[in-house]
């Protein structure tokens, strides 16, 4: 789940995903994939002029445009293997390694964990978008539902195209690990999203790994609430109970921030959950035994839902909230003022870094172990300019109205 160790010290962009751990909203995952549109890409001005429009489109498809926000310091997670990221925004390809994939045929399979989440529409659009221009094929994408499994009959599957390309976040790093080594072993190239296979190496058993700043966005789910408790209280945590990597950062960093920078604010309570859908009933128990709570962390936006809607059913709408990963419902929540706050992924950034990483494997480029888009915090305040960076489309008129409310 190691080849060398990159750097970067470059700016980085913060352009408009969510792991899994995955995340996002169920019921507006058709809306928000049917409007997703690559409005706003631009690339970095690295590469040579382009010959032709064609040629420039693709070029422009292959890194997330550069932003003065954020710099290569403020990346705080490494790889599954310990590696230190490289942006996303270093990513680049000439025009001339363009048009050598565009002639080559190639073919791509993506395997989602769980495509039902406006995360995976987001991550989805980003490889679609780049994949095309760069004249590759999608011909398989598949949705293991968080059911191993599943994933391993849905590799199967996608192994008898034979693809020249795999883009997939594994459900279990276990349990799949064999499964993904068959696919590695038949000559397809693996490009991971977030999470790798137990005992995988970068250059070895797959070309990279790409994930958002996880890390980074549990310190901004903490500063949220600390901030707003003014550095003392009570509080939950509602996380989620499976090993998985990139949860597993949020959780370590938002308790260790917690615990540094707000000494003050006591944990008074910690649940795990296994469902994203029955948070409902974790958060009625924790109010239920712990009713001097003043905020909880819930681990990404559709466990937040089921919590928010266990707060109003108790009456107890005074519990702040913050989360992780930018859903539909729960921007909406943000607009209107029930939620805090998150630490929002850039999902469709991903995929474009995704794409890009799998070129870089046909051409034989040689690849960073792990690449990186950088945490974006989230409030009110900046919830219209941040759902475009995450999305790249136009806000949707539901958020827009409820900013009024």
């Amino acid at each position: 789940m190691k080849a060398k160790k990159w750097l970067s010290m470059l700016c980085i962009a913060t352009m408009t995903t969510l792991l899994f751990a995955g995340c996002g909203n169920n019921t507006t995952n058709t809306e928000s994939q049917n409007t997703v549109e690559n409005e706003t890409q631009e690339a970095e001005a690295t590469e040579e002029p382009t010959a032709d429009a064609d040629t420039t489109e693709a070029t422009e498809a292959t890194a997330p445009e550069e932003s003065t926000e954020a710099t290569s310091s403020e990346i705080k997670s490494t790889g599954p293997n310990g590696e230190t990221a490289v942006l996303a925004t270093e990513l680049s390809l000439t025009d001339e390694e363009i048009a050598q994939i565009q002639e080559g045929n190639y073919t791509a399979a993506i395997s989602f964990h769980y495509g039902g989440n406006d995360w995976s529409s987001a991550q989805q659009k980003g490889l679609e978008d780049t994949f095309k221009k760069l004249g590759i094929e999608i011909t398989a994408i598949t949705d293991a539902n968080f059911s191993a499994e599943k994933q391993v009959s849905d590799l199967e599957t996608i192994m008898a195209k034979k693809p020249d390309i795999l883009v997939s976040i594994p459900t279990d790093a276990t349990s799949t690990a064999n499964a993904y080594q068959r696919v590695a072993d038949s000559g397809t190239k693996i490009v991971f999203m977030d999470n790798v296979p137990s005992g995988f190496s970068a250059g070895e058993n797959y070309v990279s790994c790409v994930s958002a700043d996880n890390y980074g966005n549990g310190l901004i789910a903490a500063d949220l609430i600390g901030e707003a408790l003014g550095g003392k209280g009570k509080i939950g945590i509602i996380y989620y109970d499976v090993d998985f990597f990139v949860t597993n950062q949020r959780l370590e960093a938002f308790e260790k921030e917690m615990a540094e920078k707000y000494p003050e604010i006591e944990v008074v309570s910690k649940m795990g959950f296994q469902d994203e859908n029955g948070c409902d009933v974790v958060a009625d128990a924790m109010i239920t035994q712990n009713p001097n709570i003043e905020a909880m962390f819930v681990h990404w936006d559709i466990p937040c839902e089921g919590a928010l809607s266990a707060l109003r059913a108790a009456g107890r709408d005074d519990i702040l909230l913050s989360t992780i990963d930018l859903g539909n419902n729960i921007a909406k929540e943000i607009a209107e003022g029930n939620v805090l706050g998150l630490g929002a992924q850039l999902p469709y950034d991903q995929g474009v870094a995704e794409a890009t990483l799998a070129a870089y494997a046909l051409l034989g480029k040689e690849t960073p172990a792990y690449v990186a888009v950088p945490a974006k915090r989230v409030e009110k305040s900046n919830l219209l300019e941040a759902y475009q960076d995450v999305y790249h489309t136009e806000v949707p008129d539901a958020i827009k109205n409820a900013m009024t409310k």
